[in-house]
């Protein structure tokens, strides 16, 4: 018989087995998960312990779903069963199992954001109810690839300066929470991460006019969360990257350019939604799409 039950803030351990149980089977090439990185999880995220859920049967988790919880939505991170047990419902339980709980408890929204690649995660969401609301796309810019009619001329050239993610939030150009931003994009997390954040910005003598937020990183962009081993960049992770003025894309060129500026550094800009570049802006900046993730939602109710 398949027992299910949500876990508890002691229950880290249990839930780091059940992901490497039940997760890495899908995943062969990402490192095991640690209770360090799932610890990372919950500060960067708000991985919830009382989000997620096991399925066992006997001893043996056989299901798992990770969840994070803000008080606009709750995000299904991660929900995965075990090789040996597919097709018996015990991934539309744990899903319907949680939206129950947070129908009465709240947020109501929960959203998902999986790589089109993964079919079978597709078609439980799309069984559950939820509605594809958007396609984010992962854009890469490889490091040994020349920037596309990037030059910018003497007049729209301004000064590029480091900053940090307090110097932009004390500036009021990080703003409220950002629906349409991905969720390891967003505000909660960059303050969350912010010793591990660095940033540039174009700035004139009155105010900053764009800016961009990143992370050196390994090949991986999850190997940061999943790893207690220190990364080594060649790969910049763009984790916010914004233009305060109307200059024809002055500003963003001049601060990708600088971020290549002591290496060929590939640079990625991952799930982007559509409302914050379009396909022709990224092109525009030398980036091209790789892949897509597709961004579903939901609205729970108390039956």
């Amino acid at each position: 018989m398949t027992a299910y039950r949500f876990c508890r803030s002691d229950d880290i351990g249990l839930l780091v087995d059940a992901l490497n149980h039940c997760w890495a089977p899908y995943v062969a090439e990402e490192p095991p998960m640690t209770p360090v990185a799932f610890k990372r999880w919950i500060r960067d995220l708000q991985v919830w312990c009382s989000s997620c859920m096991v399925a066992f049967a006997g001893s043996e988790p056989i299901g798992v779903l990770i969840g994070a919880k803000r008080p606009a939505a709750t995000l299904v991170h991660t929900i995965a069963v075990h090789p040996d047990h597919r097709r018996q419902g015990h991934g539309r339980h744990l899903l319907t199992s949680l939206a129950s709980k947070l129908a009465i408890l709240g947020p109501p929204r929960i959203v998902a954001e999986v790589p089109d690649s993964l079919a079978a995660a597709c078609g439980l969401l799309d069984a559950s109810g939820y509605a594809q609301e958007a396609c984010l796309t992962d854009y890469l810019l490889p490091g040994d690839e020349v920037l596309p009619n990037t030059e910018v001329t003497q007049a729209q050239r301004k000064f590029v300066i480091p900053v940090t993610v307090d110097d932009l939030a004390a500036n009021g150009l990080l703003g409220e929470a950002d629906p349409q931003t991905c969720w390891r994009r967003s505000i909660e997390t960059l303050t969350a991460r912010k010793d591990d954040v660095s940033g540039l910005a174009v700035a004139s003598d009155e105010r900053i006019e764009a800016f961009v937020l990143y992370v050196r990183c390994a090949a991986n962009p999850e190997e940061n969360a999943a790893s207690d081993a220190q990364a080594t960049p060649p790969f910049v992770d763009i984790v916010s990257l914004r233009s305060v003025v109307e200059d024809e894309g002055a500003g963003l060129k001049q601060l990708i350019a600088a971020l290549r500026v002591s290496g060929p550094r590939t640079v990625r800009f991952a799930k982007v939604h559509p409302s914050e570049f379009s396909r022709e802006t990224m092109g525009a900046l030398g980036f091209r799409p790789v892949s897509t993730h597709l961004l579903y939602a939901v609205t729970a109710r108390s039956e």
